[in-house]
């Protein structure tokens, strides 16, 4: 565990972007041989806006990247932090445990958040707004969402006392989870139940994406389950019910393109 810690101490921008590409092009092409659901649409052309929206999350934390650097180091220095506070541990607990605390922080509590405030809601908007739910739906946040996100991470490195190399790997950890769970693929019904029970599904994910209340208020969590199943917001639905969007968008056609994407948090809708 120390090893990794170390690499991704000091992981280059590169390698993050290539882990991130990587994960997107592997469970691209596994959609393609069990998916889930077979969508009547064109594959490349739904791609492209949310690519264009993977690409502004980068841009987004990268110019941010320092904050994190900073505030890792001040906890560490000051021994200031959840998981600094505990008694000695091995170093694998230790890790385990501080990525739960910052999934906790800078995943499932400001996705619960963004759900309950109007304002942020119609940001997030723009992730439940797609009809054809896919890996590449993963990182389809606004770029006021990427920086809403980026602070509620920030406050979680100083609530957690996370080391930089801690950071990085939960950081990683994130887009591949979420691109797993996010992914249209299949899985055989008891594998997914049983992975469910620590890490999040695709099926289970994929109920938070149905289109009416109360799914869409469940199943927040990003790379562990144990905050929904802990705090009560996790729910079941059989994948052959769900039917992906928003009911105050029914419309697939509408916001489906860059611009109206961009401008869609500041659309009214009917209730």
């Amino acid at each position: 565990m120390q090893e990794i810690l170390n690499y991704f101490e000091t992981i280059p921008p590169h390698h993050r972007v290539i882990l991130i590409i990587s994960g997107l092009t592997f469970f691209w092409i596994i959609e393609g041989f069990i998916p889930l659901y077979r969508f009547q649409y064109k594959k490349w052309k739904h791609a492209i806006p949310n690519l264009f929206f993977n690409l502004t999350l980068m841009l987004v934390n990268l110019p941010l990247a320092f904050m994190l650097l900073e505030t890792a180091d001040w906890v560490v220095v000051n021994n200031f932090g959840i998981i600094n506070w505990m008694p000695e541990m091995p170093v694998w607990l230790y890790g385990f445990l501080g990525l739960i605390f910052l999934d906790f922080f800078g995943a499932y509590l400001p996705h619960i958040i963004v759900h309950k405030i109007k304002p942020l809601w119609m940001v997030h908007l723009v992730h439940h707004t797609d009809h054809n739910v896919d890996t590449t739906t993963a990182n389809r946040h606004h770029p006021f969402e990427s920086v809403i996100r980026f602070f509620f991470t920030l406050i979680g490195v100083f609530i957690v006392g996370a080391p930089i190399g801690l950071v990085m790997l939960y950081q990683s950890l994130s887009v591949l989870a979420t691109q797993f769970n996010h992914a249209n693929i299949k899985l055989p019904r008891k594998v997914d139940n049983f992975i469910s029970y620590l890490i999040v599904s695709p099926n289970m994910h994929k109920v938070h994406h149905h289109y009416v209340m109360p799914f869409t208020d469940s199943n927040y969590g990003n790379i562990f389950s144990v905050w929904d199943r802990l705090f009560g917001t996790y729910m079941e639905l059989d994948p052959e019910k769900i039917v992906y969007g928003v009911d105050v968008f029914p419309n697939e056609k509408e916001n489906s393109n860059i611009k109206d994407l961009l401008v869609q948090p500041f659309q009214k809708y009917k209730k």
